[in-house]
């Protein structure tokens, strides 16, 4: 994994806006927010993708992301929020190491703002092939 702006601030060489820490994750406020309390999770480990994240990291943020989106819910005093992980640069990551965004959405026209454009014609036969793949894969 190369160099990133979040191995500068886990080492401490960038200030952040701390939330959480412990010996697996970081949580601090994003310096580009989308909205007010816009925070990012970070494991330690240094994953590009989130497939490449052993499973004790994941656990770990699994454990704690619900914790600091109530957090984040209490103290913006937002009622809905999102949480968005991008894996990828097709997948808009541009910063290589995992993150998760807590995105406060105060309002229809605050936050996250997310266009979903689904597949026409769902064909159940590929499905059934692909879930096959999918589950022989894991």
């Amino acid at each position: 994994m190369g160099e990133t702006v979040f191995a500068k601030i886990l080492r401490g060489e960038i200030p952040c806006h701390r939330v959480y820490e412990d010996d697996h994750v970081l949580a601090f406020l994003d310096v580009g927010p989308l909205s007010r309390g816009h925070t990012l999770v970070i494991p330690k480990e240094p994953a590009v993708t989130l497939d490449a994240l052993s499973d004790d990291s994941a656990a770990a943020i699994g454990r704690v992301l619900p914790r600091i989106a109530r957090a984040v819910l209490k103290a913006t005093g937002a009622t809905a929020f999102n949480v968005l992980q991008n894996n990828g640069p097709l997948a808009h990551q541009a910063v290589m190491h995992v993150h998760f965004h807590i995105i406060p959405k105060p309002s229809a026209d605050a936050g996250l703002g997310v266009g979903w454009d689904p597949l026409v014609g769902f064909d159940h036969g590929e499905a059934a092939v692909l879930a096959r793949a999918i589950a022989a894969a894991l």
